[in-house]
């Protein structure tokens, strides 16, 4: 066996996806890796597949496993879109900041962004952008894109989301929603997936699984087909089509097909939470934004924030204001909550 390259007692709070792999992910990889299956997702789990996704989303349903997140949200949006088409998102938005400008390099889309105070869009906001059809000088918005969790951890409820649909579908657009953290939100809510997805009017999802518990692998969930045609087809033109898809279908079963994505996103919720009720005790650290799932937010004092990151790595988040997010995973422990702790309490009470 090769050696381990990394300490394997370090431990960070910088993203969800520095956790390693649920160990029952890698036992669903192993009995999947047994003999010979059709590639191109035209094997027994894949089929199965769309069976466990329809158990949590209803059905008629199309399911499009695809690599990583980026690929699911450009293949989301292209579809649902014309050449000329925008979408409206939140400045802050995973599609806005953390892509590379994929969606527009890649997925030839204009992004029309508006400033939220908690990563929530509102119908009102949404306004701000949604204007100008038949005006050939302006890209055409005909699609508005939400986070479940946002990108400043809060989550929306499903009336605020139902709002928001039925405000996009009376003028003509669709509904894109960016679930990476989609499990978070659920066990936040304590809903089904369907209570603010499919019947709250979304028309397709982004599901995530990397940033709970899986090795690689994300989904594209065409929860009302008619929205997004093309999605086969576009799926391979974006690179997204995974030969041995069995490898990502039989992942997702493992985590779907019984309670394990509830099971590890509520932990990483319940270990925020932890660390969110620890920092409300330290003098001179202020969270910035509720804290409804995995992520905390908040201010430390002047030059904490790197005498702490020699000890657990994190990153800054609005560096001006000395403001930091601190992520949880299905696999952060008390004990690591509580040495974090420490660290932030000893390094605060040094300054």
């Amino acid at each position: 066996m090769t050696e381990s390259l990394h300490d394997k007692n370090l431990r960070g709070f910088a993203s969800d996806n520095y956790s390693g792999v649920h160990p029952d992910i890698l036992t669903a990889l192993a009995t999947a890796n047994e003999g010979h299956q059709v590639s191109y997702g035209e094997d027994v789990y894949t089929e199965k597949l769309t069976e466990v996704f329809e158990s949590h989303f209803g059905p008629g349903i199309e399911v499009y496993p695809v690599f990583n997140g980026t690929g699911a949200n450009v293949l989301s949006l292209q579809a649902a879109l014309p050449r000329w088409g925008a979408v409206i998102a939140a400045k802050t938005a995973h599609i806005n900041m953390d892509e590379g400008g994929a969606p527009e390099r890649v997925g030839g889309l204009k992004l029309l962004t508006v400033e939220t105070a908690d990563g929530k869009l509102t119908p009102e906001l949404i306004d701000r952008e949604a204007w100008g059809w038949g005006d050939e000088h302006r890209a055409q918005p005909l699609a508005v894109s939400i986070t479940q969790v946002t990108e400043l951890g809060t989550c929306y409820t499903p009336e605020e989301i139902k709002a928001i649909a039925d405000h996009v579908h009376e003028r003509g657009m669709v509904l894109h929603m960016d679930g990476s953290r989609l499990a978070n939100a659920a066990a936040h809510l304590g809903l089904p997936f369907k209570a603010f997805t499919t019947d709250a009017g979304v028309d397709v999802l982004s599901f995530g699984g990397t940033k709970n518990g899986l090795i690689f692998g994300e989904a594209v969930i065409a929860l009302n087909p008619a929205a997004t045609p093309g999605l086969k087809y576009l799926r391979k033109l974006n690179m997204q089509l995974a030969s041995k898809m069995r490898f990502i279908s039989a992942q997702f079963i493992a985590l779907l097909e019984g309670d394990l994505w509830l099971r590890s996103a509520g932990h990483a919720n319940a270990m925020a939470a932890r660390l969110r009720a620890g920092i409300d005790q330290i003098p001179g650290v202020q969270a910035t934004q509720q804290t409804q799932a995995n992520g905390v937010f908040a201010i430390l004092p002047e030059g904490v924030a790197d005498r702490v990151r020699e000890k657990f790595r994190f990153y800054d988040w609005d560096e001006a204001r000395r403001e930091v997010r601190w992520m949880c995973s299905f696999d952060t422990t008390e004990a690591d909550i509580d040495a974090f702790l420490a660290a932030i309490r000893s390094e605060v009470s040094a300054s």
